[in-house]
């Protein structure tokens, strides 16, 4: 398994559909997900740290499992089937019992930047679909981090 980072939200420009790319936090190779329009919302709030005034789907998970006095261990994208990836949230009790639970990757990444769990991909998958990531050098990220898109725009392009 390989631990991963959330390195980029963007914007496919072929078919202007959100793309998260996970990047492998002891190589350049990145892996990118297409994802839905309301998780890239979640997650570019998540990379932000950003809040509604009322709690998204992935701010009520996490209160559900911070008041059940439970934590996210961890998140794994675990398969890729037919294109399309399969992810498992591994919820940990008081008790210490841990339940893995059967997510979409959007929806574990969501939850994994709200509670700071680490994110890892299964070898197989990673494997499979990486790629050599566009922000290798460290430098080229920051510069996109740091003047790059901002959430207003991200909408605009989404919405």
């Amino acid at each position: 398994m390989r631990e991963a980072e959330i390195k980029a939200l963007l914007v496919d420009p072929i078919n202007n559909a959100p793309v998260v790319l996970l990047k492998d936090r002891h190589s350049s190779k990145a892996m990118p997900i297409w994802i839905g329009e309301a998780e890239a919302m979640s997650i570019a709030l998540g990379l932000q740290s950003g809040s509604f005034p009322r709690p998204l789907p992935h701010d009520l998970m996490k209160a559900i499992i911070d008041d059940l006095e439970g934590s996210v261990e961890k998140i794994v994208i675990s398969g890729l089937k037919e294109g399309t990836y399969y992810a498992t949230i591994f919820l940990k009790s008081p008790d210490g019992t841990v339940a893995e639970v059967d997510a979409r990757p959007s929806d574990s990444l969501a939850l994994a930047l709200r509670v700071g769990s680490p994110i890892y991909v299964a070898d197989e998958v990673f494997e499979a679909s990486a790629i050599e990531s566009p922000f290798a050098e460290e430098d080229a990220f920051q510069e996109f981090v740091e003047y790059g898109m901002s959430l207003a725009q991200f909408k605009k392009l989404i919405g």
